[in-house]
């Protein structure tokens, strides 16, 4: 049975820690099965297979790799050495590009991939694959000006960003944060650059938010107050300060709380925080399917301010606190800033993250949720609609 020609898109992301790549990569992918398209995403998480893949879209699981450094990855179940596990994730990404013909190749933040596994990819498409375009995804903030700066000069992504990339998609809005001038980018790698906007997600109606509530047992008379730190790899800290703050101080009437720990923290914690969860009576969940539900069914939320949790707590236009990491990158430190300024979260600095200050910010939220709501309103979810515009664009241009 033949198909009519469709579009076809090709995603990558590295996913070596948390879930925040591969949650990014399947919003925008579940976005451009409307263009019309069918996206096929590279991965090295885990838990891709967890999440609910639509119609047209699919996965290659690369195997996967744990960060240990900034500079060091170690396999993440194989027993094999990290060269060679490093040499199949490189061969799979080009045979898979090779077999699959995408006429999009969309890089997920990481310019050369891990450890330059998608070098050769970019070089196949531009000698002998010209139809496709290559573009590069990042984020609204990296890192640091300075450590940016110093990274990509050392590894040479300002030229990789030049002769190996169509296209550079910042998601994110420039009034915010602009990398062109933070990151020093060149004018010829910044006229490629074009601002998306933030990655709006899915909001879920009435009943489904009903569902979940019902599901933890929630009545109308409920505060509940969701503390999420993502994959949960570097959350232990976070979950533990929040903890302690209601442990040293009674929680109001009618709050409930629920922590997602995330499935990478690891099992002396876990087993600490259910332990603590338990006396509170608190709900502890590891992982669920169904993020965009829980903080639906969510009054405030908490979290560490990663791109991902960030846009899905303000699509719903839900009162939050950010306690962002400051290690290895200070890219959470910086959005919250950001976003705190403008008025659409409240943000505490590690240096001065204890449990009374938790608590006080959960308690001044909880009283005082409409305003910032409201501001939600007008936050610049645009990227999807942008960038399957630019789908929609090429496809003109290769019909001519």
């Amino acid at each position: 049975m033949a198909y009519p020609p469709i579009t076809k898109i090709l995603m990558y992301s590295h996913d070596t820690f948390g879930l925040g790549h591969i949650r990014r990569t399947l919003a925008i992918a579940r976005s451009l099965r409307k263009a019309p398209a069918t996206v096929l995403i590279l991965t090295g998480s885990p838990l891709v297979g967890r999440f609910n893949i639509p119609r047209r879209v699919d996965f290659v699981r690369i195997p996967g790799m744990i960060k240990v450094t900034n500079e060091q990855y170690l396999p993440l179940s194989m027993k094999l050495e990290a060269t060679e596990v490093l040499e199949i994730r490189k061969r799979i990404i080009l045979s898979t590009a090779q077999a699959f013909q995408p006429d999009f190749f969309v890089v997920d933040k990481a310019p050369l991939g891990l450890k330059r596994e998608v070098v050769d990819t970019l070089h196949w498409i531009k000698e002998a694959h010209q139809g496709c375009r290559s573009i590069l995804g990042l984020r609204d903030i990296m890192d640091s000006a300075a450590s940016t700066v110093e990274d990509w000069e050392a590894k040479g992504i300002y030229g990789a960003m030049e002769s190996l990339y169509d296209e550079i998609w910042v998601y994110g809005h420039r009034d915010f944060y602009d990398p062109v001038q933070e990151y020093e980018i060149p004018e010829t790698v910044a006229q490629k650059i074009i601002f998306t906007g933030y990655i709006s997600r899915h909001v879920p109606n009435a009943a489904e938010v009903s569902a979940v509530r019902k599901e933890l047992h929630l009545t109308p008379r409920h505060q509940m107050v969701l503390m999420t730190t993502g994959g949960g790899g570097d959350g232990y800290p976070v979950v533990n300060t929040f903890l302690k703050a209601f442990e040293t101080h009674s929680a109001p009437d009618g709050m409930r709380a629920v922590i997602v720990t995330g499935p990478f923290l690891s099992a002396s914690h876990y087993k600490d925080v259910k332990k603590r969860c338990q006396a509170l009576g608190f709900t502890i969940l590891r992982f669920h399917r169904f993020m965009e539900g829980l903080i639906g069914a969510a009054d405030v939320v908490v979290s560490m301010g990663g791109y991902n949790t960030v846009c899905e707590i303000l699509s719903q236009r839900k009162p939050f606190l950010i306690i962002p990491r400051t290690v290895p990158r200070e890219e959470q430190l910086i959005r919250a800033q950001v976003l705190c300024s403008k008025g659409y979260c409240e943000y505490l600095h590690p240096d001065r993250l204890t449990p009374e200050a938790v608590y006080h910010k959960v308690l001044h939220l909880l009283s005082n949720d409409r305003q910032m709501s409201q501001r939600a309103a007008d936050f610049p979810f645009k990227a999807l609609e942008v960038i399957r515009q630019r789908v929609l664009a090429h496809r003109k241009e290769t019909k001519r």
